[in-house]
């Protein structure tokens, strides 16, 4: 059975995307059979992957709009190693088209279940905003990873993060936790974010992943060419960084089993 995870953080530009793709290809290459949805319709996972998101013939919103299966709609990521379920601009209409539908925050979770068995891993990229399609994706999932930065303000928008996992978990996914905290873009020159890591630690213990993402330019440069950081430049210490969050993904799962 697939482990299904939404990578997601309300507040915008915390590496949600790098987290997503880099993770996907890191399990990729310790033999994880990894599925990458991409419910941001700015389509950057989807980029990132090495997919054209203009020349998707069916995408994300045709699954969720129920015209095409997860197994039509997916491409492969040839140079990542794992499958996506690509999204672009049409996307954000179906965020108006899905609040008349019937079961209109299941959908995702439906079309999930018919490939259950194909993944070990099914990681959704989750757009920064409490949307019906964010709500998709917690629906979904068995837990929610949270890229954050060691910044106060990223302190503010956890606290509504983990409100409202309580309260999808209260009311419409029973099964959804915070899998862990992961600290991304960290630079340990600064006395601040060195700071913000003790305080997330005091607080969460050991919701947060013992693996730090370090700021790292070839990380950076990678989406501009189609690739994730962890196959551009697989010897970048964001690239070894992400390989290992891999390794501690797999074995804290297995720790949770």
């Amino acid at each position: 059975m697939a482990k299904i995870f939404c990578i997601a953080n309300q507040k915008g530009g915390v590496g949600k995307t790098t987290t997503t793709v880099n993770l996907a290809a890191g399990l990729a290459l310790i033999g994880q059979r990894t599925l990458v949805v991409d419910l941001d319709p700015q389509g950057n996972a989807t980029m990132g992957s090495g997919i054209d998101k203009r020349a998707l013939e069916l995408s994300v919103y045709d699954v969720l709009l129920e015209s095409a299966s997860i197994a039509e709609a997916r491409r492969r990521s040839e140079k990542g190693g794992y499958d996506v379920l690509g999204s672009n601009r049409e996307l954000a209409g179906a965020e108006v088209e899905l609040v008349a539908l019937e079961r209109r925050d299941q959908r995702l979770k439906t079309a999930l279940a018919a490939v259950d068995g194909e993944y070990d891993f099914v990681l959704i990229d989750c757009p920064p905003s409490l949307s019906l399609l964010t709500l998709n994706g917690l629906c979904s999932a068995h837990g929610v990873v949270v890229p954050m930065q060691c910044e106060y303000f990223a302190l503010e928008g956890l606290s509504d993060l983990v409100n409202t996992i309580k309260q999808v978990h209260a009311n419409l996914n029973p099964a959804l936790q915070i899998i862990g905290l992961l600290r991304v873009m960290f630079d340990p020159r600064i006395t601040l974010q060195q700071q913000v890591s003790e305080q997330l630690k005091a607080h969460f213990g050991d919701k947060v992943f013992d693996t730090v993402i370090p700021r790292n330019v070839r990380l950076a440069e990678a989406p501009s060419y189609g690739l994730p950081g962890v196959v551009f430049d697989g010897q970048s210490k964001g690239a070894l960084a992400f390989v290992q969050f891999a390794n501690e993904m797999v074995k804290r799962l297995a720790g949770m089993r």
